[in-house]
């Protein structure tokens, strides 16, 4: 066993960040941890969202000796599908990269699993991308999913002149990305047998306020299973492996760019992503930027010197008349 996730409260955190502060750990800051410390086979790592990775050859007794009975005050290594065997369902997972970077695509991915993936799994490291430290290290996860007998994989990639084609049209993120979670669940279920046994639902992070925005995306097959949409979707395994799946796919896509245009493209929108920008439209003109960036970031029209849209303060939904039923 080389890795191990779990979710800590409030007190189990504290109680973790006192162990390893007064423990023989090395101490290093990574973006969006809390803490992290590392030793002789073994790197623990506490995120801000109260997600707990542990890794290294070190994990089993990590947990055995410290986790469990220093801070969960609980065995629960080995139990996790005896407590909650719905852990072992069949099921589909969606996540999406891409969303918040002004270069390069959206990809959507969608991952069956099934008892035998999950199992074959449980010391592979399979987990939210966002807590993997490398793009070798996604690459290898990402062909560990894919041969990993009984798994299928759907990918959407939504270049960046469809992207803006489909925003223009929609005029709303979410709508877009609905469309592509609804596709690519779509396209896993077309594969009818080799979904064995067939999926009892497809879990997705929470990004609209609704679930009927990807609900009403879906398909014929798509509605014949239950859309389950949530915070923190990524803990489930089988959205962990999509946005493995799906952030492989956008670094992908994202070297095919830089290599076209022979220059660096920085991942999100900061201000180093502004000054690409404006040395690609240097370099290669105003026109040719809808090819590799999202053209409603704000970091658009200050580019291309335009002034920028007002900004519009988000509201609470007003509740329907059969909501105030």
């Amino acid at each position: 066993m080389t890795s191990h996730t779990a979710t800590l409260t409030i007190d189990q955190a504290t109680q973790l960040v006192a162990h390893l502060q007064s423990g023989p750990y090395d101490l290093k800051e990574l973006p969006y941890a809390r803490i992290s410390g590392a030793k002789k086979d073994l790197n623990v790592t506490l995120y801000l969202s109260g997600k707990l990775v542990v890794q290294g050859k070190g994990t089993k007794d990590f947990i055995e000796f410290v986790l469990e009975p220093e801070i969960l005050g609980a065995a629960t290594l080995g139990y996790e599908s005896t407590l909650d065997p719905s852990l072992l369902d069949a099921r589909i997972g969606v996540d999406e990269s891409g969303k918040g970077d002004f270069f390069g695509p959206l990809c959507v991915a969608a991952v069956y699993v099934n008892k035998s993936v999950l199992n074959a799994w449980k010391t592979v490291g399979i987990r939210d991308s966002k807590s993997v430290g490398s793009d070798a290290q996604i690459l290898h996860l990402n062909r560990a999913i894919r041969e990993t007998p009984g798994c299928q994989v759907s990918v959407i990639a939504i270049g960046n002149e469809a992207y803006n084609r489909l925003h223009v049209r929609h005029g709303s993120v979410n709508t877009v990305l609905a469309w592509g979670h609804a596709r690519a669940i779509e396209n896993l279920l077309e594969r009818g047998p080799l979904l064995n046994p067939p999926p009892v639902r497809a879990i997705s992070d929470q990004f609209a306020s609704s679930k009927t925005t990807v609900e009403r995306a879906l398909m014929t097959l798509g509605k014949g299973v239950e859309l389950v949409q949530r915070h923190r979707a990524e803990e489930d395994m089988a959205v962990a492996a999509a946005s493995i799946v799906a952030r492989n796919e956008y670094l992908q896509r994202m070297k095919n760019l830089e290599k076209e245009f022979s220059m660096s493209l920085p991942r999100g929108a900061s201000a180093a992503v502004e000054e690409a920008a404006r040395k690609f439209v240097e370099r290669h003109g105003a026109e040719v930027l809808p090819r590799i960036c999202k053209m409603h970031f704000r970091t658009r029209y200050r580019v291309l010197g335009e002034p920028e849209p007002p900004q519009n303060p988000w509201k609470k939904p007003a509740k329907t008349s059969h909501q105030e039923k």
